[in-house]
């Protein structure tokens, strides 16, 4: 069993910037990757960006060059979100998925881009 607790999320203008954390908990060590995904209102759950047990990253082009996710540890997961834009708004979730395939989910933080 893996817990999942994401922090971070609030209220910030267009431009801001916001640090969302995962800390992990229970199996860590069956944990493959984490990634960061996020619904907005009325639409699907997309996947915003990923890391490897062994520090690879992958982050989806809407993300590039703004948002970064970063693997402190071997239970914290940063995603840093820069240049943050209104369509930026939604529920941001963790998702750990160990090497056996199981995927565990956070509750979400809510992120809100606007004046």
């Amino acid at each position: 069993q893996v817990q999942l607790v994401e922090s971070g999320g609030g209220l910030v203008q267009p431009g801001g910037s916001l640090r969302l954390s995962c800390a992990a908990s229970g199996s860590i060590s069956s944990i493959a990757t984490i990634g960061w995904y996020r619904q907005a209102p009325g639409k699907e759950r997309e996947l915003v960006a990923f890391v490897t047990s062994s520090g690879s990253t992958n982050h989806v082009d809407s993300v590039k060059g703004r948002f970064t996710i970063a693997r402190v540890n071997a239970y914290l997961v940063y995603l840093q979100m820069n240049g943050l834009k209104p369509e930026d708004t939604a529920v941001y979730y963790c998702k750990a998925v160990t090497k056996g395939a199981r995927a565990y989910w956070g509750q979400g933080t809510l992120v809100t881009v606007s004046t």
